[in-house]
């Protein structure tokens, strides 16, 4: 598997980033925080493709809240790509990228959707544990968070 920076406009995001904005404001009634591709352009926001052969298998982003803190964005598995460790893959990508900066903390914002508990179980595999709301979310029955300390090893 390839990891690559890439641009979230590309012709062949457009369709996983479509079913992944659609998927997500389906499940979380208004409270789903995913960036489109215009959010995912930012100059705060790095955006990633994970590749075999010529298949995307799917993305990812880090956002930089601040100097020493950086929020996961984004992480999408194509359908296709599902059970083959895209996420683990692109998470430990971002994580690595995100010590490389030299964060403190990497936060992440997901749903409590019974369609978000594979990514949450992903998360607490990697040593992401609950926290409090941060930057400019407000807790709601339809939002969970979670932090990993970049200091501990």
């Amino acid at each position: 598997m390839e990891i690559r920076q890439d641009d979230p406009n590309a012709p062949y995001v457009v369709d996983l980033l479509a079913l992944h904005l659609r998927e997500l404001q389906g499940a979380m009634e208004g409270y789903a925080f995913a960036l489109d591709a215009s959010g995912l352009s930012a100059p705060t926001v790095t955006f990633w493709t994970a590749w075999e052969g010529e298949a995307l298998l799917g993305f990812g982003a880090l956002k930089q809240l601040d100097p020493r803190h950086g929020e996961v964005k984004s992480m999408r598995a194509a359908p296709e790509a599902r059970g083959k460790g895209v996420g683990r893959a692109m998470l430990t990508h971002i994580i690595g990228e995100a010590r490389a900066r030299g964060y403190d903390r990497l936060s992440l914002e997901t749903g409590t959707a019974p369609l978000h508990a594979p990514a949450v179980s992903l998360y607490r595999s990697a040593g992401f544990v609950p926290c409090e709301a941060f930057a400019d979310y407000a807790p709601s029955p339809h939002n969970q968070f979670f932090a990993l300390d970049l200091r501990a090893r």
